[in-house]
């Protein structure tokens, strides 16, 4: 059993230390934001993730987790403190640090004993040796303390799955006792754990991430040349993934990436790059490919009303940026929502658990209790996250109440083919098998 603070009670911070209670530890949580932590006393949580709102309970109850405003009461007695702030995007796309600074500082300031210092938050590389500096130039008196970077690897929607099963855990530091030590904190886990030095660490998470995102970016450029030449990526990507060298992971067409993580975390490292001479092109263009996706959706819904969203009645199913998730933040879904306002349109919406945040990014919108209220005399239906609740809705009864079925799949959910013989005007994401995309291409060949 450890003694640890962790700092920030946003996804990350409270997560890993609900987590690290569950293992049987005892976490305090510190937050300068009074409201959360009223709320955390309370037992109401701040964000929505499966299973998060039990298991705190479950920890608080038992005496393993406390959350206060005050850092002297968080970092006395720790052991280990946990660095899990924001780090959102500036102006040029580079990680603002403002609340890393913040953290160190009061660190340095309140610390009265030897400490591990672990850094989550998504930092630029040398931002380990940057905080190293920073609470050696603010404490009052020398102190010893180890900086550990150990990046999160959190899935929003199956987030206490990955942090008590992960692939694996990285540690960078400097000081190689200090890692060990974190190591061993980590053991009950039975993951691998790649140790390494602070900068190569902080490199995995960002490396890592515009992966995923460049992944995430080919299916979908693909997914553009399948719609127009008449072929049906689901099944190309199905095609792809028997492959070993390739994995069928993250190679579903859609709208795109979004939420706290991708887009920042690619612009960031792009941002990296051109700050050091460099020109990042395949990371530009996976962050421009994923711009032109989420346009694609509000110009078919353009296309097929006539050439005119102006007056026009559409509904929206999901707003949150994926599923499983209140998050909204650099949401596609809400980014079609908003250019489908900005044009002119009467914009109904329903999601299960987004609602709020929502509707509080975007005042416009007609909030929904249900699917069926939502496509009730619609002219057009964009489904835009893929909810479980989604897939089995009584698609007659959606079409009956329609004023015109229109249906667009922005995650392709549903077979084309049995949405067509209900009567809907049916159009996915790079699912071109039909017979149109053939003959547009035909007809392109002979003009």
């Amino acid at each position: 059993m450890s003694e640890l603070c962790v700092i920030g009670s946003g996804y990350v911070g409270l997560v890993t230390g609900t987590c690290f209670a569950d293992l049987g530890n005892h976490v305090i949580l510190v937050d300068i934001d009074e409201r959360k932590v009223s709320m955390l006393q309370d037992g109401k949580m701040p964000i929505y993730e499966p299973g998060l709102a039990e298991m705190v309970q479950r920890n608080t109850v038992a005496g393993r987790m406390r959350f206060t405003t005050c850092y002297s009461e968080g970092l006395k007695g720790a052991e280990f403190v946990f660095i899990c702030v924001g780090t959102p995007s500036g102006v040029d796309g580079e990680a603002d640090l403002q609340y890393v600074r913040s953290a160190a500082q009061t660190i340095a300031e309140t610390m009265d004993h030897p400490l591990i210092i672990i850094n989550k938050s998504t930092v630029p590389v040398g931002t380990g040796d940057w905080t190293r500096e920073i609470i050696e130039r603010n404490q009052p008196q020398p102190i010893d303390f180890a900086v550990v970077s150990c990046p999160e690897f959190l899935r929003e929607g199956s987030a206490l799955a990955d942090f008590m099963q992960p692939d694996r855990t990285v540690l960078g530091s400097s000081d190689p006792a200090a890692a060990e030590t974190v190591a061993e904190l980590y053991a009950p886990l039975d993951a691998p754990i790649v140790i390494t030095d602070i900068r190569t660490a902080e490199m995995i998470k960002y490396a890592s991430n515009a992966f995923l995102a460049t992944r995430i970016s080919f299916i979908n450029e693909i997914s553009i040349i399948c719609e127009r030449l008449g072929a049906d990526v689901e099944e190309v990507a199905r095609g792809m993934g028997f492959d070993k060298r390739i994995g069928p992971h993250f190679l579903q067409a859609g709208l795109g990436f979004g939420g706290s993580c991708f887009p920042k975390d690619v612009k960031a490292l792009a941002n990296m790059a051109q700050t050091h001479g460099m020109h990042p092109q395949l990371l530009n263009a996976v962050m421009e490919i994923n711009a032109f996706q989420r346009r694609q959706i509000t110009l078919k819904a353009r296309e097929m009303l006539g050439g005119s969203l102006n007056g026009k009645t559409v509904a929206i199913l999901g707003l949150a940026f994926k599923q499983n998730t209140d998050d909204t933040r650099e949401s596609p879904a809400l980014t079609v929502a908003r250019s489908l306002l900005n044009q002119g349109a009467t914009v109904k919406a329903y999601d299960p658990v987004a609602m709020e945040n929502a509707c509080g990014e975007a005042p416009a919108l007609i909030p929904c209790d249900n699917s069926y209220s939502a496509a009730k005399d619609a002219e057009a239906l964009l489904v835009l996250t893929p909810w479980n609740e989604f897939k089995q809705l009584d698609m007659r009864r959606i079409h009956q109440s329609m004023k015109r079925p229109i249906l667009i799949d922005g995650r392709n959910m549903y077979n084309p083919d049995e949405l067509r013989s209900l009567g809907f005007e049916y159009r996915g994401v790079g699912r071109g098998y039909n017979g149109e995309g053939l003959i547009a291409a035909d007809d392109e060949q002979t003009a």
